[in-house]
């Protein structure tokens, strides 16, 4: 059964905080609350990735064009990556990813 909440847990950067309060709250069957952890992973991944891009941006001699291209790549992926977990979950299918689903397993 596919509920909207899974769809706004999946939202990019604000779905963060329905998932973070379903895990708080630990309320939800093993799916929500894998999705949720799964929705947290990605969020913290892309923060840290674009809170590196942006101080890479900062600092670097090189030029920050490059580095500010890297970082608008990075959040596109995260959008596209989100988008497609939409997708998957609309038409039934695993939303486990290699590498991201190892570690957001591993969450409490």
């Amino acid at each position: 059964m596919k509920s909207v909440s899974f769809y706004f847990t999946l939202v990019p950067v604000f779905g963060f905080f329905p998932a973070w309060w379903r895990l708080y709250r630990q309320q939800g069957s093993a799916q929500e609350l894998a999705i949720s952890r799964l929705a947290i992973t990605l969020a913290f991944l892309w923060l840290s990735g674009y809170i590196l891009f942006g101080t890479a941006a900062q600092t670097t001699e090189l030029g920050s064009i490059p580095v500010l291209i890297g970082g608008s790549l990075w959040t596109t992926t995260y959008f596209l990556m989100c988008f497609g977990l939409m997708v998957r979950l609309s038409q039934g299918k695993s939303l486990w990813l290699p590498g991201i689903g190892n570690l957001s397993d591993r969450l409490p």
